[in-house]
């Protein structure tokens, strides 16, 4: 009896007056738990003796975030880049102070909308303000879980337009923007293009994780990144070229607070190529999606997930964008094969 930890999350399980008592906490901490334990067995005496309890009144979003959201997210979210994602939101979110002042429930779309346009009006990308409103959304989300409102909060949209990570890059594209790119940009591009890296990865390799033939990561979001990616001929140039250039144990150094390159690092090197070239935009991780979906057709859907860094094969499908001609070429080469079936007339 107690508190319990089922599959993700807590659970509590209690006797009250004969009557079992058992349900989720909908908690992964276990101090937070035990505390929804406690407030079910005062919830159970208070309506025995007829009490009822009072409605708390909403709080602002500033306090919901310094009080109950950031706190949350503190104590159960394991993955550094993902805590820095919400806190970063966050921060961002409470610099404006029509928003952050206002109460959860007096949150409209039209100040949702003034926070877009202020994020904007100061040469933030659409994906950028597009992150901040996803943790404004999780705090209404769970602002509403916890009872911490008496109506419905304001639903939040995301700004059309935003760069998609999804986009495929044309072989005619690529060679142009290669071309185009500076040095660094063209390096870290070459190395998602051929081996299907996560950006972060790539910006995060060690000479160590570089070997004769191939790429070794041995860390990521899941087990299932660590993985040996073969390195094409232009990859294997590309580390020969940058293997005397620096000292550091960094294959891309730079003089950052984690010592390698980072986002920034080639944001404006991107913004200048897509200028000189009239390319249509897209993010660095849309070529992680291209060299998936040239890769997809030579080989077998457990390799792909392997060579992905994917512990599930339905997480790989949505990296696979097959363009019309591929399409049509496999139903070609299908239709080859096939037996015709005869059919006799009489």
């Amino acid at each position: 009896m107690g508190v319990y930890k089922r599959g993700k999350f807590y659970h509590y399980d209690f006797w009250y007056k004969g009557q079992r008592i058992k349900k989720s906490t909908k908690h992964t901490n276990k101090r937070a738990a035990l505390d929804a334990q406690a407030a079910k067995r005062t919830e159970l005496a208070n309506d025995e003796v007829g009490i009822q309890p009072s409605k708390p009144s909403t709080p602002t979003l500033a306090t919901f975030a310094r009080t109950s959201f950031l706190p949350h997210c503190r104590a159960t979210i394991k993955k550094p880049k993902t805590l820095e994602y919400y806190e970063n939101g966050a921060k961002n979110l409470l610099k404006f102070q029509p928003l952050a002042a206002k109460k959860l429930e007096e949150i409209t779309d039209e100040h949702i909308g003034q926070y877009v346009e202020s994020r904007l009006s100061r040469g933030l990308t659409i994906s950028t303000a597009n992150s901040e409103l996803q943790v404004l959304r999780r705090m209404f989300s769970l602002a509403q879980s916890w009872k911490k409102t008496r109506e419905p909060l304001a639903k939040i949209r995301l700004v059309p337009g935003a760069n998609q990570r999804d986009r495929v890059v044309s072989p005619d594209e690529e060679t142009e923007y290669l071309l185009a790119a500076p040095s660094l940009l063209r390096d870290v591009a070459t190395i998602i293009l051929d081996c299907g890296l996560r950006p972060e990865e790539c910006f995060r390799l060690r000479w160590a994780n570089v070997e004769p033939d191939a790429i070794r990561i041995t860390f990521g979001k899941t087990k299932a990144a660590r993985r040996r990616i073969p390195a094409t001929d232009r990859v294997k140039a590309v580390f020969d070229r940058r293997h005397g250039e620096s000292p550091s144990a960094w294959v891309f150094p730079a003089k950052t607070q984690s010592g390698h390159i980072e986002p920034s690092s080639v944001k404006k090197q991107q913004a200048r190529t897509f200028k000189r070239t009239g390319i249509d935009r897209f993010v660095l991780y849309s070529l992680r999606h291209t060299c998936l979906t040239r890769w997809a057709p030579h080989m077998d859907p457990y390799t792909l997930a392997y060579l992905a860094g994917h512990s599930d094969m339905n997480t790989t499908k949505r990296y696979i964008h097959p363009a019309d001609e591929t399409v049509r070429a496999a139903f070609d080469r299908a239709q080859s094969i096939r037996t015709p079936t005869k059919i006799h007339t009489t």
